[in-house]
C-alpha cells in the first residue's frame, strides 16, 4: 500500500455517485433499442427520481449548510461544496434530458404518427373540440388565487404543478386596471391525469397536456384581459421527518404528526419556467417567502413524472414485449403449499415469478386450523394489499398474528399506518417498529402444529411484501422450513417484543445491527488469508449501494492482498475500482433495464466451498448499524446454482451493463453472443418450468 493511498483512501462522493447512477435511467431514455414508449416511462422515473432527491438530500444538504462554520468542518466534506456541485451536476443533466425529450422521443413521436400538441399548433377544429372539452371537464376545476395585497401568504403544496398568470391589457381601459398575477393549481387528479387525448385524424394521433388546454383557453378563464401569460412553476418540500429517536411515546401519533410538518416542509427546490415574466416570479417569491437559492431555471413543463400516465393508443409495437409471470418449477400451481415447503426449500424470484405464491402462502395459514400463529415484517405495504387482507383473515380466525410495521419507510408512512391500524382493530398484535432502528428485513414466520409438535415455516426475501412493486422489482425469495434457518428467524421477532441484544443467538442468518457487519468482515478476512496462502480468492457482490466507508476500506485491503472482487452495483457506490494500489483488482459495474435491480447477493469463494448469501441490506453504515437487516445462506446446492446462474448472466450481460464511468459494456467481438441478462433470466426460469401433462 503506497503512502498516499494510507493517508488519503480515494472515495466517490456520494451525491456525486447517485447522480451517476441517474444518468443511466437517462441513457434508457436514450436509447434507440428501448421501445418508444418504454422510453418515455425512463424519462418518468429520471424526473420521478431527482423529485426525491431535492426533497431528501438536497435538503439534508441545505440543513448542513446552515450549520457554523466549525461545526461544518467537522463533517469531512465540506456541504457547500457539495451542494454547489451536485447542482452543476443536475443542471446539465437536465439540460440533457430536455433536450432528449424535444430532439429525440418528440420527432420519434410524430414519426409514429403521434403528435403532442400545444395550443399553437391546433387546427380550428381542434380548437373547438378543446374548447368545449375545457368548460365541460377542466373549468371548474380550477381555483384562483389573486396575488395583491389581500394575500399575506401563499402555499404550494408539494410536488404539485401550478400555473401563473400575468393579466395585462384590460378590456375596460376607463378602469385602469393594473396588471395582476393569479396562481391556479393544475388539477391533475381530480382531472385523471395530465394528457388529454384528443380525437383521431386518419392515422394521426393527437394528444395535448392538461396545461396547454388551460393555456388555450385563459382568456375565456379571464375575459376582462386581452393578453394572458401563462407559465408553470412546481414546489419540492423538505421531505425529512422530524421524529425524537427517544423510546417513549406513541410512534404512530409521532409519524401522523410529522406527516402532516412534511406537507408544510422547508423549500427544498422551486421549478420555473425561465420565460417566465420577471415580476411574476418576483411576486412568486414574495407572497411564498421563498429565496434566490431554491431558484431552479425549468422548462415549460414540470412533473415529468406524470409521462408514466401517457396514454400508448394500443400500440404494442411501441412497448416491451409481455413477460407474464411464469409458474415456479417446484411450487404447486395449484392446492397447498405448505406441505411442499415441508419437502424442500423453494426460491421466488418475481416479477419472473409470480408475487402470487407469498399470498397464497399467507391465505393457506390463514385457514389452516392446524396453524397457531403469523409472524411478518411490513416495510411498505401496498395500497390495496392482498398481504393485508390475508392478515387480516388470520387475526379474524383466531391466529396469533404479529406484525412489525415500519412507520418510517419514506413515502409510504400513510399507507402502512392505514393497515397497522386494521389489523390492530383485528387482533393482531402490532408492533411499530424499533424507535432507533429501522426494520428492513424482509420476514415470515409461521407456526403450525404437525404430530404433537410445533414445526416452523418461513419466508425470507430481499423485497417488500408488496404486490405492486413485485411487478417490477427483481427481487428474491426462500421458502424453507430447514430449522437452521427457522430458528434464527424466531430470534429476529424475538428481538421486536423484548429489545434484548442478540448478539451471538444467530447460527446462520447475518443480522444487522448485531452481527452483520463483524461477519460479512470476517468473510473478507478469510479471502484474505486465502489470497495470502496462494490460493484461489474471490468475492462477488450485488447491491443496490455501497457506501460504507470501513468496508470500502476493508474491500481496497482485499485487493491489495490479490482477492478477485466483483461489483454489481445498481445505485450509489462510493468505492472507485481499479486504481493502481488501492483497488487494482476490483472490477465495477451497474445496469439499468427494464425491471428495476432490487435483490442483493454476497458470494464468498471460501476455498472452493462457495458461501452464497441473499439480503436486504446495501453495504451502506445505515443498513449495517442503524437497521434491522437479514442475511440468509442458501443452503440446498441446486438453489445455489440457481442464484449463481442467474447472478453470472448479470456478471456476463453485454447489452445492459455499464462500466464505472457509466460506459456500455459491449461485446468482446461482433460475433459474440449478445446477453442481456434480465432476457436471458426470464428464458432461464421458463426452462426450468415442467411441461403440464395434457389430459387425455
Amino acid at each position: 500500500m503506497s503512502e498516499t493511498t494510507q493517508a488519503q483512501p480515494r472515495l466517490l462522493n456520494r451525491e456525486l455517485s447517485w447522480l451517476a447512477f441517474n444518468r443511466r435511467v437517462l441513457q434508457e431514455a436514450q436509447n434507440p433499442e428501448v421501445p418508444l414508449l418504454e422510453r418515455i416511462k425512463f424519462l418518468a422515473i429520471f424526473s420521478s427520481n431527482l423529485d426525491e432527491y431535492f426533497k431528501v438530500r438536497v435538503a439534508t444538504l441545505r440543513r448542513l449548510v446552515k450549520l457554523k462554520k466549525k461545526t461544518r468542518a467537522k463533517l469531512g466534506e465540506d456541504p457547500v461544496e457539495q451542494l454547489r456541485d451536485l447542482l452543476e451536476e443536475v443542471g446539465r443533466q437536465q439540460q440533457e434530458f430536455g433536450d432528449t425529450f424535444r430532439n429525440g422521443i418528440l420527432p420519434e413521436l410524430r414519426a409514429q404518427h403521434i403528435h403532442l400538441v400545444s395550443e399553437h399548433d391546433l387546427t380550428a377544429e381542434q380548437r373547438a373540440w378543446v374548447d368545449e372539452y375545457f368548460r365541460q371537464h377542466v373549468q371548474d376545476l380550477l381555483s384562483p388565487i389573486i396575488l395583491d395585497e389581500n394575500l399575506h401568504h401563499l402555499f404550494l403544496r408539494d410536488q404539485s404543478v401550478y400555473l401563473t398568470f400575468l393579466l395585462s391589457q384590460p378590456e375596460n381601459r376607463k378602469k385602469q386596471e393594473q396588471e395582476r398575477v393569479v396562481v391556479m393549481e393544475l388539477p391533475t387528479k381530480r382531472h385523471g391525469g395530465r394528457f388529454v387525448r384528443l380525437p383521431d385524424q386518419g392515422e394521426d394521433k393527437f394528444v395535448m397536456f392538461l396545461d396547454d388546454v388551460v393555456r388555450c383557453c385563459a382568456r375565456e378563464l379571464f375575459p376582462k384581459y386581452q393578453k394572458v401569460q401563462v407559465h408553470a412553476i412546481k414546489l419540492s418540500r423538505d421531505a425529512e421527518l422530524d421524529i425524537q429517536e427517544e423510546v417513549s411515546g406513541n410512534m404512530l401519533a409521532k409519524i401522523k404528526s410529522s406527516l402532516q410538518k412534511r406537507e408544510t416542509g422547508y423549500p427544498a427546490r422551486l421549478l420555473y419556467d425561465p420565460a417566465m415574466p420577471k415580476e411574476v416570479l418576483r411576486a412568486v417569491m414574495q407572497k411564498t417567502g421563498i429565496g434566490k437559492e431554491e431558484l431552479v431555471e425549468g422548462s415549460r413543463y414540470h412533473n415529468f413524472r406524470d409521462f408514466f400516465g401517457f396514454p400508448d393508443f394500443g400500440l404494442a409495437e411501441l412497448q416491451y414485449e409481455p413477460m407474464p409471470p411464469l409458474p415456479h418449477p417446484t411450487l404447486p400451481r395449484t392446492g397447498k403449499m405448505l406441505p411442499a415447503i415441508a419437502e424442500r426449500d423453494h426460491l421466488l424470484h418475481p416479477p419472473y415469478q409470480s408475487f402470487d405464491y407469498v399470498t397464497r402462502l399467507i391465505t393457506e395459514a390463514a385457514q389452516d386450523p392446524q396453524v397457531s400463529s403469523l409472524s411478518i415484517t411490513l416495510y411498505r405495504v401496498a395500497g390495496k394489499s392482498e398481504v393485508a387482507k390475508a392478515l387480516l383473515k388470520a387475526a379474524k380466525n383466531g391466529k396469533q398474528v404479529t406484525v412489525v410495521v415500519e412507520l418510517k419507510a419514506r413515502f409510504d408512512e400513510e399507507s402502512n399506518m392505514f393497515w397497522a391500524e386494521k389489523l390492530q382493530k383485528a387482533g393482531a398484535n402490532v408492533i411499530y417498529g424499533i424507535p432507533e432502528l429501522k426494520v428492513h428485513s424482509k420476514l415470515l414466520l409461521i407456526t403450525r402444529a404437525e404430530e404433537d409438535q410445533n414445526r416452523l415455516y418461513a419466508y425470507l426475501s430481499t423485497g417488500n411484501f408488496n404486490e405492486k412493486t413485485s411487478e417490477i422489482y427483481a427481487d428474491h425469495g426462500l421458502f424453507t422450513a430447514n430449522p437452521e434457518i427457522t430458528r434464527d428467524v424466531v430470534e429476529v421477532f424475538r428481538y421486536f417484543h423484548d429489545r434484548q441484544d442478540k448478539t451471538g443467538q444467530f447460527h446462520n442468518l447475518l443480522v444487522a445491527p448485531f452481527e452483520l457487519r463483524e461477519k460479512l468482515v470476517a468473510l473478507i478476512d478469510h479471502e484474505i488469508q486465502l489470497a495470502q496462502e496462494g490460493k484461489d480468492a474471490y468475492i462477488i457482490l450485488k447491491l443496490n449501494a455501497l457506501q460504507d466507508e470501513r468496508m470500502i476500506l476493508k474491500l481496497y485491503e482485499a485487493s491489495q492482498a490479490g482477492v478477485r472482487i466483483e461489483l454489481l452495483i445498481r445505485g450509489i457506490s462510493c468505492l472507485i475500482p481499479e486504481l493502481a494500489g488501492q483497488s487494482e483488482n476490483i472490477r465495477q459495474r451497474g445496469m439499468v433495464d427494464r425491471f428495476l435491480e432490487h435483490g442483493r447477493i454476497y458470494v464468498f469463494g471460501n476455498g472452493g466451498q462457495e458461501k452464497v448469501y441473499v439480503a436486504s441490506s446495501d453495504w451502506m453504515a445505515r443498513n449495517l448499524d442503524r437497521r434491522v437487516e437479514v442475511a440468509f445462506p442458501i443452503l440446498q446446492a441446486d438453489l445455489r446454482a440457481e442464484v449463481r446462474h442467474m447472478l453470472d448472466l448479470q456478471r456476463q450481460d453485454n447489452v445492459k451493463a455499464r462500466d464505472f464511468h457509466n460506459r456500455f459494456i459491449g461485446p468482446e467481438d461482433t460475433a459474440a453472443a449478445r446477453i442481456r441478462s434480465q432476457f436471458d433470466t426470464y428464458d432461464y426460469l421458463k426452462s426450468l418450468c415442467k411441461p403440464t401433462r395434457k389430459r387425455k
